[in-house]
This record gives structure tokens, C-alpha cells and sequence, in this order.
């Protein structure tokens, strides 16, 4: 029976546009007849993926680029260095051609002149960097003759490293390279109705005068602020296909919900400084299916005299969880509460076993190793 990794997190983010629309103007959702705040999965995957940074040695992360030649070339002449530039890009080109990736000339800029620019893939491709040492490697090799297609498409095949098992790969027209995502990210909905404000602001230019007093610009800002309940879930069956390794398996899943729970998409960063961490996070091991908790939202959230908005959501998502339990008969095999003040700790406690951030980390990894074995 296949095993998923629930995690919940509600999460306060006070004025901010982090994730905008083709407008500029903070993402948003109707769920339950109201407007919500929304920030979507793939904003927050990425930011996961950034914050992988932090920890991830490079061998275990990857790179989604159309610019894969550069990167090949880099190692290329990494492995040999006595191989010029020229001939580093026709070995970069001739592996990926051999692995069946097509690419096109890149646009030059109006008034760019000259052709040193490299050729970029007709998609984004995402791949491990091991695969691009792998696929380095085979050109070198291939250097005097023609290089294998069988070895270069095994070359971008194995070594998915923890970025790519888990967020998965899709080649539309080459489904042989295809990795099935061992993760999936729901869009972050607020669990309360929400209403845009917006900021009027100037720019004083430095250098005026007392009698030249006008702003040097001026611009609005559409904003809001939210509690948001967030959710993803690891099939870790699925990761131990895309990788198997167990030591590999156990360090993705426990790198993904502690990035997952800190990490924070970018947008308006610096207008709006808007980096808090969650309110609360709650992590199940369940068999046979995930369950997504959006549903004790669907009636948006109301602030009372007594309680926060983020006290009332995890009111709401302990009893959505209880409620789930009771009427399913679904209940998860293990569950980690982290809760940051004392009104939600209280609330979450008979959730699951409340611990802080590393000892839920780790006491999550310790259980998906359990299962993983099993799986091996």
C-alpha cells in the first residue's frame, strides 16, 4: 500500500504581494463563495527549491534551464581543459543531440551583433546535476567519434538527485526521459476572505530643490495580508522509484517538508519585508491515499474579541482532521504538531505529538526510512 507524507501548514503573512498575477496584483481565489488570498504551487516550489541551497550539497540538486550547453560546457572543460570553448560547445551539442533534445538559435537583441550566442533548448529542461556531469562526461568520451544514443539518453535517465525525484520532469515529445513527481503542492488559499488594499507612494528625487518639491515618481502597490493554510504531500513510494537509494530517499523527504515549512516565494520582498515563518505545521504518514484539509475553510474564518484568525484555523483544521478520521476510518499511522504560541498548541496537541521544528524533522525521516525499507 502506497504512503504519503501529509503536511499542513497555516502560516500569517501580514501586507504583501508575493505572488502576482499578469496584472501586478496579488493572486487570488474564490473557494466557498469568497475571495481568498492565493499563492500558487508553483511560486512555493521554487521557493522550496531555493532554499535547498542552504543545506543540499550541489551533486544533489539540479537546474531547469534552456540553457543547458552552458552549464555542459562548464563541465566539459572542468573534466578536460585542454578542450577550447569551440569544441566545447560542439561536444555539448553533440551529447544532447545524441540524448534527443533539440534546440534553436537564440534570439539576439536588437543591435546585437556578433554569434557567440549558445543555442537554447525548445523547453525548459529540468535535470540533475549529476546527469549534466554524466552527460559531460560521455562527451569527453565520444570525443574522437560519434557518441552513443543509447548511453546519452541513459545518461539524462539515472541520477535524478533529490530536485528532480521530487518535483518530477516532462518532455512532451520524449516521454522515455519523463520522472513522475514524487511531490504535489496545492496553491495557498487564505482561510478567510480577503479584500485588496492599496499603496500609494512617491519617490523624492535627491537632488531637488526647495522650490522643485514634485516626486521623481509615483506608482501604486496592490496588496493584502492573509493567514494561509498550505498544503503538500511526498508519495514515497514513488520516490524510492525515482530514486533508489534509501539513504538518497530518506535525506529528499526530509530536506522537502523542511524547506517546505520555511521557505518564502520572493515577490515585493523588499517593499513589503514580509519573511514570517509559520503559525503552525502539521506532518501525517498516512497509507493509501493523502488528504487534503482545504475543506475546514470552505466557511471562511471570522476573527472573534477573543481568538486570532490563526488560532481559529487550526481550531479548524484539528477538527477537519478528527472529523476526516471519524468518518473514514482513515486515520494517519503517525502525526508531528509544530505550533509556534501557546492558544494553537493547545489546540493542535491532540493532533499529534508536539515537537519543534528538527525533532519533527527528524522524527518524520526516521519514520519514511521505516517505510522505505519496506519498500525496498
Amino acid at each position: 500500500m502506497t504512503t504519503f507524507i501529509d503536511i499542513h501548514v497555516l502560516q500569517t503573512v501580514p501586507s504583501s504581494n508575493i505572488n502576482r498575477d499578469d496584472t501586478g496584483r496579488p493572486k487570488t481565489g474564490i473557494f466557498g463563495g469568497f475571495t481568498r488570498a492565493r499563492v500558487s504551487s508553483q511560486a512555493w516550489k521554487r521557493a522550496t527549491r531555493k532554499d535547498f541551497a542552504r543545506y543540499l550539497p550541489d551533486a544533489e540538486r539540479g537546474v531547469r534551464t534552456r540553457r543547458i550547453i552552458a552549464d555542459l560546457i562548464e563541465q566539459i572543460r572542468a573534466i578536460d581543459d585542454s578542450i577550447e570553448q569551440t569544441e566545447a560547445i560542439e561536444l555539448a551539442k553533440n551529447v544532447m543531440g545524441a540524448a534527443g533534445i533539440k534546440f534553436k538559435a537564440a534570439r539576439k537583441k536588437k543591435g546585437e551583433e556578433g554569434d557567440d550566442q549558445l543555442d537554447l533548448s525548445e523547453y525548459l529542461l529540468f535535470v540533475s546535476n549529476q546527469q549534466v556531469q554524466n552527460l559531460a562526461r560521455l562527451a569527453v568520451e565520444g570525443r574522437s567519434g560519434a557518441i552513443d544514443k543509447t548511453a546519452a539518453k541513459k545518461a539524462i535517465q539515472l541520477d535524478n538527485g533529490i530536485e528532480v525525484a521530487l518535483f518530477g520532469r516532462m518532455v512532451a515529445d520524449d516521454a522515455s526521459i519523463n520522472v513522475d513527481a514524487a511531490v504535489q503542492v496545492a496553491h495557498a488559499l487564505s482561510t478567510h476572505a480577503v479584500e485588496s488594499e492599496y499603496d500609494y507612494y512617491t519617490a523624492v528625487d535627491d537632488r531637488n530643490t526647495e522650490g522643485d518639491p514634485a516626486a521623481g515618481m509615483i506608482g501604486v502597490i496592490e496588496f493584502n495580508s492573509s493567514t494561509l493554510y498550505r498544503y503538500a504531500t511526498i508519495n514515497l513510494d514513488q520516490l524510492h522509484e525515482n530514486l533508489g537509494d534509501l539513504e538518497l530517499e530518506s535525506r529528499a523527504a526530509e530536506a522537502f517538508i523542511r524547506s517546505f515549512v520555511v521557505s518564502m516565494p520572493t515577490g515585493k520582498q523588499n517593499t513589503f519585508a514580509n519573511g514570517t515563518l509559520p503559525d503552525a505545521v502539521v506532518v501525517q504518514l498516512r497509507d493509501g491515499r493523502p488528504i487534503n484539509l482545504v475543506g475546514a475553510f470552505e466557511e471562511p474564518v471570522r476573527p472573534d474579541s477573543d481568538r486570532s484568525i490563526s488560532t481559529l484555523s487550526a481550531e479548524r483544521l484539528a477538527t477537519r482532521a478528527q472529523e476526516i478520521d471519524e468518518c473514514y476510518g482513515m486515520a494517519p499511522s503517525d502525526s508531528f504538531v509544530l505550533a509556534v504560541n501557546g492558544s494553537v498548541r493547545e489546540v493542535l496537541g491532540s493532533t499529534g505529538e508536539v515537537l519543534g521544528l528538527d525533532p519533527l524533522v527528524s522524527a518524520v525521516k526516521e519514520r519514511a526510512r521505516a517505510v522505505l525499507e519496506t519498500i525496498g
